[in-house]
């Protein structure tokens, strides 16, 4: 029996075929019909607020209260508007699919052109967050694609009651709820997934370092990664120092579960005796826990912050997905890039300064998702950069980079009419 206290099945082959099988229904649906979808399942999101609710507590009793991903877990009542309206700003998106991306006519007479179409069946891998099952089913949704979602046990009851709900949604339009398959929590089948190259054609995983890279060692199935996130912010010493600590507040303590929070702060030298005790009261409001190295560290002490730690050589290149992050004190920016060329898992870096020069260096020689300046990694968001919502952020460099959206949840066939011509 599964958590649920259904019968669990000893395969899930079934299951992939019938998604791929719904594939085909959800790749030709008309574009009116599936922005109907979409509003239709953010209406049936707000009336059944409630029994959501009650399903995803289930789910956050069984969960420690010091555990950093409770805050991912959690629905409410403003996060249940924000899955709706996020779902209402995906129907209005242009239709991905469908789109010419080119167009000629070959010396043979032959009339090509490439073509948008959907990737077919997506499968997602993720931890913890049972608004993923609603990002995905959208998305998927909305650009003319199945999914099938692996989400772990700790969100079992909330993802069931989600999926349950867009299975009504579904029937509602005659598309089959094999469209949106939520497979069984027990990882024994998480290896089948990975090999079903004949019914799956992407993975994504979505979730902690570990689980990606398990993905990425064991799967057959293409896959992009997602998730990771080891994000600093160089505070460089022209900065404008109030913006500085706001930045660095903002980034650290506004949602520190999430992957694009700040792990890292890299002060100049030249600041560091003005700058870090500018910190020490917000910072402490949250109870953050800081790992300072040799140089940020006795500054700090003398300041008073009493979470304070020696930071260790494993403290850079975390992702503490918690109130916790690390202090190096660096001697200008060519150091300052060094470490996050070593550090940095690509997902998203700032720097905060009033040297343009600085500035444009920083943001060139930068290799990862997305760079900012002067402004928070919080911003880093499929939402945010108006793409509706995202499956994940893509840390990677093929196919997808950045917020992975619905943009990208298309790949390109080549149409070619002939009227009979053959090749000399």
């Amino acid at each position: 029996m599964d958590e649920n206290g259904q019968e669990a099945p000893t395969t899930i082959i079934p299951m992939l075929k019938a998604a791929q099988q719904a594939a085909g229904g959800v790749r030709n649906l008309p574009d009116p019909v599936k922005s109907s979808l979409l509003n239709n399942l953010a209406d049936r999101i707000l009336t059944q607020k409630e029994l959501i609710l009650a399903q995803n507590q289930q789910d956050l009793d069984r969960m420690d209260d010091a555990d950093p991903k409770k805050d991912r877990l959690l629905l409410n009542n403003n996060r249940i508007e924000a899955l709706a309206q996020s779902l209402r700003e995906i129907a209005l998106l242009p239709d991905p699919t469908g789109q010419v991306l080119l167009e000629r006519t070959l010396e043979q007479g032959l009339q090509m052109q490439k073509i948008a179409v959907p990737l077919g069946v997506v499968g997602v891998i993720y931890e913890s967050r049972p608004n993923v099952t609603l990002d995905v089913a959208a998305l998927c949704l909305r650009s003319g694609n199945a999914c099938v979602l692996k989400g772990g046990k700790e969100a079992a009851h909330s993802n069931a009651c989600l999926v349950d709900i867009i299975h009504e949604s579904l029937a509602e339009f005659a598309i089959p709820a094999e469209a949106v398959t939520l497979l069984p929590t027990d990882r024994k089948f998480v290896n089948e997934l990975l090999t079903a190259t004949r019914f799956v054609d992407i993975i994504i995983p979505r979730g902690s370092e570990s689980l990606i890279q398990f993905v990425r060692k064991n799967s057959l199935v293409p896959t992009i990664e997602t998730g990771a996130g080891v994000c600093h912010t160089y505070v460089e010493k022209s900065a404008d120092l109030a913006k500085a600590r706001a930045i660095v507040v903002n980034a650290k303590v506004s949602r520190p579960s999430v992957c694009n929070s700040l792990d890292t702060i890299l002060v100049d030298r030249a600041v560091a005796g003005e700058f870090l005790p500018t910190l020490t009261e917000q910072l402490n409001a949250y109870n953050v826990e800081i790992f300072a190295d040799k140089t940020a560290y006795p500054i700090l002490k003398a300041a008073g912050y009493p979470h304070l730690q020696e930071a260790q050589p494993e403290d850079f290149g975390r992702e503490f997905l918690d109130y916790k992050c690390s202090i190096r004190v660096v001697e200008g920016l060519p150091e300052a890039l060094a470490h996050i060329q070593e550090f940095s898992s690509r997902h998203s870096e700032a720097i905060v300064s009033q040297d343009t020069q600085v500035i444009e260096t920083f943001l060139n020689e930068v290799d990862a998702a997305a760079v900012y300046a002067n402004a928070s990694t919080r911003f880093t968001d499929g939402g945010v950069f108006a793409l509706g919502a995202e499956i994940g952020i893509s840390t990677q460099k093929l196919h997808a980079r950045g917020p992975f959206a619905l943009e990208k949840l298309v790949t390109e066939k080549w149409v070619i009419r002939g009227n009979g011509q053959v090749r000399g």
